[in-house]
């Protein structure tokens, strides 16, 4: 659940400011990219865990309310995860995740699903649960040849052997460059993780756009749009569930690209996570 904190400027160490606003909105990166790609029309299930608090039911229900399957995910004793965020009156955000019952998602609770994640066109996983869990999601993806999209947020250190077993890496700037090192270029940064085996790259650049490349072929990047910016709390996840949802159309990478900046736009001009996401017909009205 996102605690969202609007205000003047976000505070450093030891100051106070006074809030202009203050909500409450399902949120978390796994459940944002399941909400934008369900709302965009694919097929879409989650697996994972809440908790027995009083936000566990709200989250369950915004879920299923965008069209996604919750059976698979599980409840557990005490509290959901929890995310407060400071939003700014420039729409730039800072966030503390507090894991809750996402730090109680086991490789045991992914293997109790993992007909439905065998299953899947393309699995889309984040590093907010642990990341024991998620190397084991994405070795069980590899092992029935599922493609799998990682969003490395927050970013963590991996170990050399699962980048090979990824076909879509997709960081920031700031979480690109603990994989890359600083001072690269896009191109440079493209390669670096393409000699570490990962299959495609998509440096999301905020307000730059985005440079999507695949091993052995060539490198593109794809202009953002331009809206007015409300908060861009969730636009990454908001790309991530677009650029899926294209993929598993068979479109180009590119083209999957400019589906998803368009979708990010529209989420980005108003206010919450999951809230924000845009359905079919928002992004298809931007695109022409």
């Amino acid at each position: 659940m996102d605690m969202v904190t609007l205000t003047p400027v976000i505070p450093s160490i030891g100051q106070t400011v006074i809030g202009t606003g203050f909500t409450t909105t399902p949120g978390g990166k796994g459940a944002n990219q399941a909400v934008a790609a369900a709302l965009l029309g694919a097929q879409v299930a989650m697996v994972g865990c809440v908790g027995n608090d009083v936000y566990g039911p709200q989250l369950l229900k915004s879920l299923a309310g965008a069209g996604v399957h919750t059976g698979s995910i599980e409840t557990t004793e005490g509290p959901s995860g929890l995310a407060p965020i400071f939003v700014d009156h420039m729409g730039q955000n800072a966030i503390v995740v507090v894991q809750g019952a996402n730090g109680k998602v086991t490789p045991q609770i992914v293997d109790r699903h993992a007909a439905t994640i065998k299953g899947a066109g393309i699995v889309l996983c984040q590093l907010e649960l642990p990341l024991e869990t998620t190397l084991h999601t994405i070795a069980l993806c590899a092992e029935a040849g599922v493609p799998v999209m990682l969003d490395p947020a927050p970013a963590a250190a991996l170990p050399d052997e699962v980048f090979a077993q990824i076909e879509w890496f997709t960081p920031n700037e700031s979480e690109a460059e603990l994989y890359v090192g600083t001072g690269l270029s896009v191109e440079a940064a493209a390669e670096s993780l393409f000699a570490r085996g990962v299959r495609g790259v998509v440096l999301k650049r905020g307000g730059e756009g985005s440079y999507i490349a695949r091993t052995g072929g060539e490198g593109r990047w794809v202009a953002p749009f331009s809206v007015e910016v409300k908060d861009t709390v969730g636009a990454g996840d908001c790309f991530n569930g677009a650029f899926a949802v294209a993929l598993m159309e068979g479109v180009d990478p590119w083209e999957a690209g400019r589906f998803a900046s368009a979708a990010a736009a529209v989420s980005v001009s108003r206010s919450g996570a999951q809230a924000a996401m845009p359905t079919l017909g928002e992004v298809m009205a931007l695109l022409s």
